[in-house]
């Protein structure tokens, strides 16, 4: 109950104090005029109740009927403001929504769609005893996801045989040592491995010969 309690007052704080940058955020979305500012999906909750999770679009409005439900390397469907979005992970704030609501956690196993779900087995399906979350150890260990599967001949057979279980893994080993305080401490590795991918990226940026910075520019 305590932890249910911290989500709600964490949430409700974050939705107040970065109600400026949603502000932001939308307005970049709408002014590209790629579909509706917010997009919403149907993904696997707690007991295994479907809800609908929220995101800011990063993608153009006909994405789902283009592509499958994996988003790989540089996706064509991903539009020039939901390429930043997505780098920085500003897309997932609207979930903090879906916390208040109680569909979901700060800290917990992230929600998957239906149709990865069905191919859980039994031990794996006890990822749905607890909420699902915004960020969780496996999100941590994958930040990189999308450049694994781009590098896959198979990007989806990769995710399924091997991505999807090693993640569900290491969530079924932390919700076996789960505390108020482990969630505190995965919220803030988040949070430090967000601020240190950015810093990477301004490093590699300086380091860019004129030639590189030239031809990024006219992409």
């Amino acid at each position: 109950m305590a932890g249910r309690a911290f989500d709600v007052v964490a949430a409700t704080v974050g939705l107040v104090a970065l109600s400026p940058l949603f502000l932001i955020v939308a307005v970049a979305i709408a002014a590209g005029r790629d579909g509706p500012v917010f997009f919403t999906q149907e993904r696997v909750g707690r007991h295994g109740v479907p809800f609908r999770i929220l995101k800011f679009r990063t993608m153009r409005r006909d994405a789902e009927r283009a592509g499958g439900p994996l988003t790989v390397g540089r996706d064509p469907r991903v539009t020039r403001v939901g390429a930043l979005l997505r780098a920085a992970k500003l897309d997932e704030l609207p979930q903090l929504i879906n916390v208040v609501r109680g569909e979901m956690a700060l800290v917990g196993p992230r929600p998957e769609v239906p149709r990865y779900v069905a191919l859980y087995d039994a031990r794996q399906r006890r990822v749905l005893h607890v909420r699902p979350g915004i960020t969780d150890p496996a999100s941590i260990r994958y930040r990189d996801e999308n450049a694994v599967l781009a590098a896959a001949a198979d990007p989806e057979a990769t995710y399924v045989h091997e991505v999807m279980p090693h993640k569900l893994a290491l969530n079924l080993a932390y919700m076996d040592r789960r505390t108020l305080l482990s969630d505190v401490g995965v919220i803030l590795a988040t949070l430090l491995r967000l601020v240190r991918r950015d810093r990477g990226d301004e490093r590699r940026g300086r380091r860019a010969s004129p030639k590189v910075d030239r031809a990024k520019r006219g992409l």
